[in-house]
């Protein structure tokens, strides 16, 4: 990559200039604005202080040397000194060009890297709780951990990505009861998160009339937690009735998992969890329970057992962690959890490092905002005005097809059906990886269907727009395809709108990877918008197909780099492009 390159040209020149001094960290980056060049660089001001001389000073020196090597020529058009001491770098339109060549020969690849080879990286995301609805709220866990999971398996990292359900629980003990007083196994086949949920608001409906109901219950939690037959069969039962809804709102999301463990895999390794923590005397006995003393931390005791012997999803997740470093192995864990668990994780890292667990792997709370109605208010499941994902997708699908049929009507209906549901679903993730994750996100209707503007659709259709232009001109030249490795006279390439998409195009490689080290899919969503809206503005100042044929030529070359980098981006976010629309 390019500013890889120039990072490693900066640390010789300035090894060369100072040889007493140890290269210092310094930062390149993009400037926020294009006037200054293509990337800025802050090490003048770095080395300013331990030379003693002004930073000013410093940048000149080194721009001098790096315009006295022989790469100069070739790699920058220009190197401009700037207040108060940055060094800014044009790229040269050789460099440019020749990146056009590489998009067109790496295709599907290019942005891809193997920073990541022989590593390996667990996400754990979704993590839906069993027998009931997946909604809203579960989106952004979902389709956030997925974007990761692909972002980082494009950089060569073995990705394993984990489904952490909630399967085990008190909830259980209350389900168990209402199947046994009023289910029926036929109807959970049929409809089985519908009919659990009913299960579950006939329980509570019952229980407030009938105070046993909630004894009952822990009656029954007691009995599968002690290993019952009839228990765990009906456990097994409403748990692999459960994924088979949840499956299908993954299919449809395209959301794939390597794992699905639920709290349930790790049962029979709590006791020896607050065993070892004791014998390690990192816990101790407060009030009949055990906990961890995380004093040192500053935070609150950290339960791990409670009085009555019960452990808790705490306990179970210091036994993950374990697990996913002795067994699987991991260099990094990535847990893509909401906002709301923030303390949970930090009271979870601190237990570990008190364990001597995980020391070496890096572990990170991947966290995020909510999604709030248009109220902006929390969505709430018991006030019934959460908004369920089957629903969601459907309604996403339904508001795609009639924009299908305005727009264009003579599409066969296959066309129009694929047409809506891969619009409609990207419209949906694009809202949600559009955006920082760690802000909360208000549900809006209008803004997530939109099709204008920094939305899904309008990417997808500056894909199908190229994709028409490269038709058109081999229907004009009257060809069968086109070669991308004929000669092609990039030089022609001259126009400022030329220029910026260049420019643009040699940085994605980089967005992806600056994605990856901040876990955040929305700087890939910002680079792939940028980038076409510099087409898009390309487009309508300059000719493309009805120019000059040399010049329409490398101009539809280019535009089918465009098109391959907004692919790529697209893919990542897990969003798929079309043909034509």
């Amino acid at each position: 990559m390019i500013n890889k390159e120039i990072k490693i040209l900066i640390g010789k020149i300035v090894g060369d200039l100072y040889q007493n001094i140890k290269i210092p960290n310094f930062v390149l980056e993009w400037p926020k604005q294009k006037d200054f060049g293509d990337y800025a660089c802050n090490v003048a001001m770095v080395l300013a202080k331990e030379l003693k001389k002004s930073p000013m000073e410093v940048a000149n020196e080194i721009t001098e040397k790096i315009k006295a090597e022989k790469v100069n020529e070739e790699m920058f058009k220009n190197i401009v000194v700037a207040n108060p001491g940055f060094i800014n770098f044009e790229i040269s339109e050789k460099y440019l060009t020749e990146n056009l060549e590489h998009i067109l020969k790496r295709k599907c690849k290019f942005g891809s890297s193997e920073i990541g080879k022989r590593k390996i990286v667990v996400i754990d995301y979704s993590a839906p709780n069993i027998a009931k609805p997946m909604h809203v709220g579960h989106l952004r866990s979902t389709i956030i951990g997925q974007a990761l999971y692909n972002i980082y398996s494009f950089l060569g990292y073995k990705v394993i990505g984990d489904n952490h359900i909630g399967d085990w629980g008190t909830q259980f003990g209350k389900l168990i009861y209402a199947y046994k007083n009023w289910g029926d196994k036929k109807k959970i086949s049929k409809s089985p998160i519908e009919e659990m949920t009913k299960l579950y608001i006939k329980f509570h409906k019952e229980s407030e009339s009938n105070k046993d109901l909630e004894e009952f219950a822990r009656q029954e939690t007691k009995r599968l937690q002690d290993k019952d037959s009839e228990n765990i069969k009906l456990w097994k039962f409403l748990v692999k009735e459960s994924l088979k809804d949840y499956n299908k709102i993954y299919k449809t999301l395209n959301v794939k998992f390597d794992l699905v463990l639920g709290e349930s895999a790790y049962d029979n390794m709590l006791a020896g969890i607050v065993n070892g923590a004791m014998d390690k005397k990192i816990a101790s006995k407060s009030e009949g329970a055990v906990v961890i003393n995380l004093d040192k931390y500053n935070l609150t005791p950290f339960l791990i057992q409670k009085t009555d012997g019960a452990f808790l999803y705490m306990t179970t997740d210091i036994a993950t962690a374990k697990y996913r470093e002795e067994k699987l192995k991991a260099n990094k864990i990535l847990y893509v959890v909401a906002n709301e668990q923030a303390l949970h994780f930090q009271k979870l890292f601190a237990s570990l490092e008190l364990l001597g667990m995980g020391e070496k792997i890096k572990k990170e709370h991947v966290k995020f905002g909510m999604v709030l109605g248009e109220n902006g208010k929390k969505f709430s499941t018991r006030k019934g005005d959460t908004i369920y994902l089957v629903d969601l997708i459907h309604r996403a699908t339904e508001f795609a097809q009639k924009a299908v049929e305005d727009k264009n009507p003579k599409l066969s209906r296959s066309e129009k059906k694929k047409i809506a549901k891969t619009v409609g679903l990207g419209a949906i993730k694009y809202n949600d990886l559009s955006q920082n994750r760690l802000t909360d996100i208000t549900f809006d209707w209008d803004k997530m269907l939109s099709f204008e503007g920094n939305s899904a659709p309008y990417l997808q259709y500056t894909y199908a727009r190229i994709n028409s232009l490269v038709n058109k001109f081999k229907n004009l030249h009257k060809l069968d395809r086109i070669n991308p490795f004929d000669k092609n006279d990039f030089d022609l390439l001259k126009e400022k709108e030329e220029i910026n998409l260049m420019r643009h195009l040699i940085k994605f490689p980089e967005a992806v990877e600056i994605a990856a080290n901040e876990n955040c899919p929305h700087l890939i969503a910002l680079y792939i918008y940028d980038l076409a809206s510099l087409y898009n503005t390309f487009y309508n100042s300059l000719s493309v197909v009805k120019a000059e044929k040399s010049v329409a030529k490398v101009r539809i070359e280019m535009s089918k780099s465009v098109a391959i980098v907004l692919k790529n981006g697209l893919n990542l976010l897990g969003i798929d492009v079309l043909d034509k629309m």
